[in-house]
């Protein structure tokens, strides 16, 4: 049974205290945040032991969780790691790129497992799909909400835009060649909405548009490869695939259609989404790869090349908006 000390328990730290609570392979023994309005009512609410010093609470636990706001990131998976306590902190992994630097050499000096919060990876959605020979030479990505003042310390593209770049970096096995970006600061005093071209060595092009100043909410990729396209709506967990028909399509919608090269049969389909939560599953998995001392899903590898490319991206912005 691991120990688990929670750091942050502001909005997504109560689902993060939630879904714990549900975990077998795990203990909840305290939580740290300093807003004392936040932490009574954690108190009442989960009877659950409020420790006045981040230090203590990781001195009594085998596993931090970090949902700290982002600037807080690095202060506390540094002693952490320097204790020897296996770390899962939201994403971005830090708040800049030297942090983000300093911590993949201290887990690599280190014996302890960490994970990045990019709960995407565990979205019933693309867990319908991800089995599936996904090999993109085109990515379409919308990831669209509306605006709230939580998670504004950082620009949309830390905040929003860095799961599809996560999720991206995962598929396209290939380095990238080039970034174009422009963005606008609406309502805060970084980008608030910005459109992304990512091009890759090996051909594939991504345009990814994010906004959180937007009327609706959406959360969409569209991946189109050779013979198929696969759409992946991570707001309302549902898939689609259009592909030609291979003997293995059994019960799927099919029908021909007539090619300067002859008939060919399209098949379309819904592929099964699992029913998950997918914050309790990026724990359990967590749990998993440090019981049984395996990789992590979702490395500080990981999060430190989604970092490095949303950085690159702002970067851009920054340069275009000088020069304009």
């Amino acid at each position: 049974m691991l120990k688990v000390g929670v750091f942050g328990v502001g909005h997504l730290g109560k689902f993060h205290l939630n879904n714990w609570k549900e975990i077998k392979k795990a203990e909840l023994v305290g939580f740290y945040d300093p807003n004392d309005a936040i932490a009574r009512e954690v108190e009442e609410k989960y009877q659950l032991a409020r420790f006045p010093d981040p230090e203590q609470l990781m001195d009594a636990c085998d596993l931090v969780d970090i949902i700290a706001p982002t600037p807080f990131h690095f202060t506390l998976c540094e002693k952490a790691i320097r204790k020897g306590k296996h770390v899962f902190v939201e994403k971005p992994l830090a708040n800049t790129m030297e942090e983000a630097r300093e911590l993949v050499k201290l887990v690599k000096e280190s014996n302890i497992k960490l994970q990045v919060g990019h709960v995407e990876r565990f979205n019933p959605a693309y867990l319908a799909v991800k089995t599936m020979q996904l090999t993109p030479m085109f990515i379409e990505v919308h990831r669209l909400a509306q605006f709230n003042p939580r998670g504004t310390e950082v620009s949309v593209i830390l905040d929003l835009m860095i799961h599809d770049i996560d999720i991206i970096l995962s598929l396209v096995k290939s380095e990238v060649k080039n970034i174009s970006a422009s963005g606008v600061a609406v309502m805060t005093d970084t980008p608030d909405i910005a459109s992304v071209r990512i091009e890759f060595n090996n051909g594939c092009v991504a345009n990814l548009t994010s906004s959180r100043i937007s009327m609706k909410k959406m959360r969409k990729m569209r991946l189109f490869q050779k013979d198929a396209y696969i759409g992946i709506d991570f707001l309302n967990k549902k898939a689609e695939v259009i592909k030609l028909k291979t003997p293995q399509d059994l019960d799927v919608f099919s029908f021909d259609i007539e090619t300067p090269n002859g008939k060919k049969t399209i098949a379309l389909s819904n592929p099964s989404v699992p029913e998950v939560n997918a914050i309790r599953l990026e724990l359990e998995k967590f749990c998993d790869a440090i019981l049984d001392n395996t990789p992590t899903l979702v490395s500080e590898v990981d999060g430190f090349r989604a970092m490095d490319i949303a950085h690159q991206i702002l970067q851009k912005i920054k340069h275009n908006t000088i020069n304009s």
